[in-house]
């Protein structure tokens, strides 16, 4: 076995973890559907109350007139732009270079659809008002990632939103927010999901991220919008004969979660707090602004691997289950506060830190006199 699946097997065993909700395992499940009506009826290709309850909520919840439950937010997102770009006669839109469309979908957006991305901003920054104003090419659309996750979840002032929505609203400029992670930016910006879903013309919600459902995700805008994104879903293959696990977990963990946001976000701040305290280490953003943020440290993913794996099985905090590499010289990792965190020891959290900067002190000594 590798050091890589040394890490991860590792993890797996520890007691305690300080990202996350727990495993997802059928458990998940089994505890969303516990207390259910045995008469309850499934939904059936892309109809039946189960499914319309749930998406009203959704609706109600961003103060959208309409919403849609989409398999995946791949899915959604696609379509989301697809949408605006039939409307405005224009196959172009802007994202950040890091973008989910970008990196992770294989170019589904432009094998797919035929849509062309404009790139905005630096890859280690969130887009600002300036990007938007300086495009030099006419788009139909800009979609926002709030946070932007593949830079630790950085985010924009709200001042700065109002701005950007303001200025696509003159220019004719739909603005779509993948809101993945809607929902834990929220304590931050101190404003409600309405207000900043109000930003936008159309809005993605994930109802797997934070909130640790099964999977799937909501798209919200008005009725005639969301009638579009449902022939575009059947088109995409969306409408599966059932979905009802899915969107019963989803509804299940949304009354679970959605209110220990502020409760996560402040975990968060006091475990970046603990990491930036430590030899070699600090994380982006120093301060987080939702949830999440990512760990970076100052030694090679083969330096470190075995480091994690005897911190693990010391203290029985699982860290991360893996690392990525930065360059042959630095690492780092992604966190996301959920449940698990609020269940470890305070005096074991403490002394698990301890000694993570004494194991990475050590190492840089040993190395330095070689």
């Amino acid at each position: 076995m590798n050091e890589c699946m040394s890490l991860l097997k590792a993890f797996k065993q520890t007691e305690y973890r300080l990202g996350g909700h727990g495993p997802r395992d059928l458990q998940m499940l089994k505890r969303a559907l516990m207390d259910l009506d045995d008469q309850l009826e499934s939904d059936m290709y892309g109809k039946g109350q189960v499914m319309e309850d749930f998406e009203t909520k959704m609706a109600h919840y961003l103060g959208k007139e309409a919403a849609v439950f989409f398999p995946s937010g791949t899915m959604a997102q696609q379509i989301a732009l697809r949408i605006w770009c039939d409307q405005k006669g224009i196959k172009k839109v802007a994202y950040h270079p890091l973008c989910h469309l970008e990196i992770h979908e294989e170019d589904g957006l432009k094998e797919l659809h035929h849509i062309h991305p404009i790139l905005l901003a630096e890859e280690d920054r969130v887009i600002q008002l300036e990007d938007v104003m300086g495009l030099k090419e006419e788009i139909a659309c800009l979609l926002l990632e709030l946070p932007q996750r593949e830079i630790g979840g950085q985010l924009q002032e709200y001042q700065t939103l109002k701005a950007i929505s303001a200025y696509c609203r003159e220019k004719g400029i739909k603005l779509h927010l993948d809101g993945a992670r809607l929902f834990e930016i929220l304590p931050y910006y101190q404003k409600s999901a309405k207000e900043i879903a109000e930003l936008f013309d159309s809005v993605y919600v994930s109802v797997y991220k934070g909130l640790g459902g099964i999977a799937g995700a909501i798209l919200a805008e008005d009725k005639e919008f969301t009638k579009k994104s449902k022939v575009w879903k059947r088109r995409h293959g969306g409408d599966l004969i059932s979905l009802y696990p899915y969107i019963l977990s989803a509804d299940y963990y949304f009354e679970k979660r959605v209110g220990k946001m502020q409760q996560y976000f402040g975990e968060a701040k006091e475990l970046a707090g603990f990491f930036n305290q430590c030899h070699s280490v600090y994380t982006t953003p120093l301060e987080p602004v939702s949830n999440m943020f990512h760990v970076h440290l100052d030694l090679s993913k083969e330096e470190l691997e075995p480091i994690l794996v005897e911190l693990i099985q010391e203290t029985g905090i699982g860290f991360s289950s893996y690392l990525k590499e930065l360059n042959s010289r630095a690492c780092y990792f992604e966190l996301g506060i959920g449940d698990m965190f609020a269940k470890i020891p305070k005096d074991k959290l403490k002394n698990a830190f301890a000694l993570l900067d004494k194991k990475l002190k050590e190492f840089n000594t040993k190395n330095s006199v070689e």
